[in-house]
């Protein structure tokens, strides 16, 4: 028999003994990995930093409209962590950037405003009616003295936000900057960018406030921390809670004989006045329940003219049962 014969007839069972045979394993899905989204922040943190800066936000509203007397409104939008280099490069020019030096972390933050709401501030601070420029330009250095005031009022409403959290100082005598700002922070540095929305007046545009790694770690540490003691806190309170009402419950509570085996001629037999006897010691204390569940052994007494219960002792819970078993 040839080599061709004898491989046509080789069984199918004699292929599958074969020990290296290859078989095609479970397909595996790959997926992309950006690390530049590791440690975002958890849930927690976030609700933790929003509640934080919408009060900010409360109060940056009520400085201006106070301020520019106009009405003024501001709404926290959202807050991520991105690379600096990745902010950046999305920053459409011209537009206004001013550095915000941070005491005493002697780092530069950034404050990144619309023109759309730049303009109208400047028209409503030289006693305008708040109109928007109709050109699109880079503001001069005389309109970004006027807006020195506005930006201390954002840079004093921050440290009072931040205050029950960090201490810090905020010098707001920081140049304005040019694009493409990228000298301000490491590109690769992840930084915190917080956005708002302001309205001033008609005029409706964007606020960020983008803080170093440094700051925003600082930041985060501190919040977990407060939140670590707010939970430990919440659950010491409710456990007390708990406690206080649970003194104030009611249980039902009962004296009984454990069960007996009784005859079934016995209990046929039973009649008004019958006594039937239970193959339990008169002396031999029986169980109180509470709610249920056999907790002490007990004695019956008289209290007055009511019936009680003696307690002699504990019963074992439900886990000694199960180690006695074993």
């Amino acid at each position: 028999m040839d080599n061709a014969q004898q491989m046509a007839t080789r069984s199918p069972a004699a292929d599958r003994s074969v020990p290296n045979a290859w078989q095609p394993g479970p397909q595996r899905r790959v997926m992309p990995c950006d690390f530049r989204q590791a440690a975002q922040m958890t849930r927690d943190q976030l609700r933790a930093v929003t509640l934080l800066h919408e009060r900010f936000a409360n109060n940056v509203a009520s400085a201006l409209g106070a301020y520019l007397r106009v009405a003024a409104d501001m709404q926290f939008r959202s807050a991520e962590q991105m690379l600096y280099g990745d902010y950046v490069h999305h920053i459409v020019h011209p537009t206004y950037l001013v550095s915000l030096l941070i005491q005493p972390f002697e780092v530069d933050a950034l404050l990144h405003m619309d023109l759309d709401l730049v303009f109208p501030m400047i028209d409503l601070v030289l006693g305008g009616p708040g109109q928007a420029e109709l050109e699109r330009r880079p503001i001069t250095e005389i309109e970004a003295e006027v807006m020195a005031d506005v930006v201390r009022i954002i840079g004093r409403q921050l440290e009072e936000a931040w205050r029950p959290v960090l201490e810090l100082e905020i010098h707001t005598d920081g140049h304005q900057l040019t694009a493409p700002a990228a000298g301000l922070m490491l590109a690769t540095e992840k930084v915190l960018v917080l956005g708002f929305e302001l309205s001033v007046g008609e005029a409706r545009g964007k606020l960020r406030l983008v803080f170093p790694a440094v700051m925003s770690n600082a930041l985060l540490r501190k919040l977990a921390v407060q939140l670590t003691y707010l939970r430990s806190s919440s659950v010491s309170v409710n456990r007390d809670r708990m406690r206080t009402r649970l003194l104030g419950c009611r249980f039902v509570v009962e004296l009984r004989v454990p069960p007996s085996p009784v005859r079934v001629a016995e209990l046929l037999a039973l009649t008004p006045g019958s006594v039937l006897a239970l193959q339990r010691r008169v002396a031999e204390p029986v169980e109180l329940t509470i709610a249920g569940r056999p907790l002490f052994l007990a004695s019956p007494v008289s209290c007055g003219r009511q019936r009680g219960a003696r307690i002699v002792d504990f019963l074992p819970g439900p886990e000694a049962n199960k180690e006695h078993a074993q």
